[in-house]
């Protein structure tokens, strides 16, 4: 579904950070071009 996708990901500080979510989709064969965590408070 997301092979050969280009992926942006924002990642919760008080949920699941960006480098999480970065390693599950790296398996799906996505590019991942940005991974941030964030506060949003």
């Amino acid at each position: 579904m997301l092979k050969g996708k280009k992926v942006a990901i924002l990642g919760d500080r008080d949920g699941i950070p960006g480098p999480a979510i970065e390693e599950c989709i790296e398996t799906t064969g996505a590019e991942v071009v940005f991974t941030t965590t964030e506060c949003f408070v």
